[in-house]
């Protein structure tokens, strides 16, 4: 089907903004994955995309996925240029970014074992790891078979021999914990959404292998709680050299985790 976008959308961008895993060039257009679900979406004018889903999957799920429900455009517009030079330089560039309404499950998985490896390594992990549960979930314009998200349960009947194949390294052991955990329904992620930011940020933290960089990474892109601002090596960076007297969280409130986006995407060039 094809569909309209007049707001900020740039698929480029989104793909390489650090907060998705399965998003990835394809040809003329990008494959995504998430969970179980498979699109592949490319560009064909200005504001136009064709989507491989139907009409019905599409307001079901990947215009809630596309969070195209918000104004990005609008958001920037609280942007003051003299006021804020950097993290408006850093919008103007990271202009099309969105933040994705991803799974909790996958989003914990995911950034667990993201800890201390660059996002090509995280990739390939992710799909080692999808390939060893072995759920076909779609196909790519090429033929290449894409596997669906392994599920806690699915996780946790591997072994540990399993999961060291899939590059895990000192992580497995969580991955292994937090899909027993899951699956025996000890951790209930779900019931979790309930919860206001700090009893989430406090529960996660209860979890083996989670320290508050990847909690923060859970709360905004697996819960999208959007005034989630996660802190890795680029945004210290960013918030020591242009922010000497205090980025103005109060102004951006509550939407942080997007201009965190904007400084994240930025940084990474220009620094």
């Amino acid at each position: 089907m094809r569909v309209t976008i007049s707001d900020d959308f740039d698929l480029l961008k989104i793909a390489d903004s650090g907060q998705c895993f399965r998003f990835n060039a394809c040809g003329e257009g990008y494959t995504v994955m998430a969970g179980d679900k498979y699109l592949f979406i490319k560009q064909v004018g200005e504001n136009e995309y064709d989507l491989s889903c139907g009409e019905e999957e599409y307001e079901n799920f990947w215009k809630e996925y596309f969070d195209l429900g918000l104004n990005y455009s609008e958001l920037r517009g609280r942007i003051d240029p003299e006021e804020d030079p950097y993290l408006f330089a850093a919008a103007e560039y990271g202009k099309g970014i969105r933040i994705l309404k991803q799974d909790p499950w996958e989003m914990l998985i995911s950034f667990i074992i993201s800890q201390r490896k660059n996002i090509p390594a995280i990739k390939a992990s992710i799909e080692k790891l999808c390939a060893k549960v072995g759920r076909e979930a779609g196909r790519t314009p090429e033929g290449e078979v894409l596997y669906a998200f392994p599920t806690a349960a699915e996780i946790a009947a591997l072994s540990m021999e399993d999961l060291t194949a899939c590059s895990l390294g000192y992580r497995d052991k969580y991955v292994m914990k937090a899909a027993q955990d899951v699956a025996s329904g000890y951790v209930n992620l779900d019931s979790w959404k309930n919860l206001d930011d700090a009893g989430l940020m406090e529960r996660l933290l209860e979890l083996f292998g989670v320290g508050v960089k990847v909690a923060n990474c859970e709360i905004l892109f697996g819960y999208h709680r959007l005034d989630a601002f996660p802190r890795d090596v680029w945004i210290n960076r960013v918030l020591e050299q242009e922010y000497a007297d205090g980025f103005r969280f109060e102004k951006y409130k509550p939407y942080n985790g997007i201009m965190q986006q904007y400084l994240f995407f930025y940084s990474r060039t220009t620094m």
